[in-house]
């Protein structure tokens, strides 16, 4: 017997068949094109889903005919059919910040490769906001969620496991969360720089870190001082630069807060003296400062950049910084976050992983 989805007045109805009123004012169904076809839901849904026991032309006329209407899936309804609604969270605190936008396009594109999309929410370092994105991930129903926390409670992301949604943190830990982690050494990065600065020459290093209370900033700051230690030099040479990310992050960090520190701090630079910074863009203003105040760079006082910014090679002289895997961050976070919603990793416990900076020497620090 012939199949009745290629019979040619179908094909006609097809091609022919105006969009009705009703259909114009409302998100086109399977129903709706089962009903123009003559054809079962069923079979509609077999075909778009790609299944077999569908001829080939048959299939092309539903997908036409899908085409024609303006049919997109209903994300929602498969998720209730299949039992995952195939979409990711992601929770940032600052998506300005270019490490966090390359680790959300390392993430993006990991969970992309394996069918899942991508829900981005940002908390700019509030504690507040970061509640309320939780919320939100749990009444999306996401398969699983990735976040950078703000570190100051574990409660709400307590809440968000005990519904059954895996986590992984990244770039950041939670002492009180028990769940998988991926982030970098910062310790060990700082530690190498200050070394580099110290081997290269410098007698004094003071270290412009970020006033902000998380565990990257403390991390740096406690390989600093163990470089410091080691060599005999001081430790107490740590200026915090004030924060203004704690009310927006409508910029990553601010160059001219770390310009102003750097010049009250210039008349204090003996030759040997060296700057190391929590981040290039603070470098950005110790440029400014040294370079009004007459003092060459690295002649008089070398500079260390913390981030290895896309800038930092163009600067003058180019930054020596501390470059960070963000894009392995990113994929290592989905691999983990995939193995749990799998359940390859059931009995394993959670994994803590610390990836290790890369130092890149350059003009800055009179390599290069």
């Amino acid at each position: 017997m012939s199949n009745p989805g290629i019979s040619s007045p179908i094909r006609h109805v097809a091609r022919l068949a105006p969009r009705r009123r009703d259909q114009a004012a409302r998100r086109a169904t399977l129903k709706d094109i089962a009903a123009t076809l003559g054809l079962s839901v069923n079979t509609v849904s077999r075909a778009l889903a790609g299944k077999d026991a569908v001829s080939e032309s048959t299939r092309a006329l539903i997908q036409a005919e899908a085409d024609r209407l303006g049919y997109v899936p209903n994300a929602m309804a498969r998720s209730l059919v299949v039992g995952s609604a195939m979409v990711l969270g992601l929770i940032i605190t600052n998506p300005s910040n270019p490490l966090y936008a390359t680790l959300i396009s390392a993430i993006e594109q990991r969970g992309r490769a394996h069918g899942y999309s991508l829900v981005l929410l940002a908390t700019e370092e509030s504690l507040e906001v970061e509640e309320r994105a939780v919320e939100e991930l749990l009444r999306w129903g996401v398969d699983g969620a990735i976040a950078v926390p703000v570190q100051q409670g574990a409660e709400h992301w307590k809440r968000l496991k005990a519904a059954g949604m895996p986590l992984v943190l990244v770039n950041r830990d939670l002492a009180d969360l028990d769940c998988d982690s991926v982030g970098v050494d910062y310790k060990i990065g700082a530690y190498r720089a200050a070394s580099h600065l110290v081997n290269a020459g410098a007698t004094t290093v003071h270290l412009l870190e970020e006033d902000l209370s998380i565990s990257p900033v403390a991390d740096r700051i406690t390989g600093f001082r163990r470089a410091m230690s080691e060599r005999g030099l001081r430790e107490d040479t740590i200026v915090r630069v004030p924060t203004r990310r704690r009310r927006t992050s409508a910029l990553p960090w601010q160059p001219d807060d770390a310009y102003h520190l750097a010049q009250s701090l210039i008349p204090e630079l003996e030759p040997g003296a060296a700057l190391m910074v929590g981040n290039d863009y603070f470098a950005l203003g110790v440029y400014r400062a040294l370079i009004e105040a007459g003092r060459s760079i690295p002649g008089q006082v070398a500079v260390m950049g913390y981030g290895d910014h896309p800038f930092s090679a163009y600067l003058h002289p180019a930054l020596s910084s501390v470059r960070l895997p963000t894009a392995e961050i990113g994929a290592t976070a989905v691999n983990l976050l995939l193995g749990r919603l799998r359940g390859e990793s059931s009995t394993v416990g959670p994994q803590k992983i610390r990836l290790e900076p890369a130092l890149v020497i350059r003009a800055s620090t009179g390599g290069g």
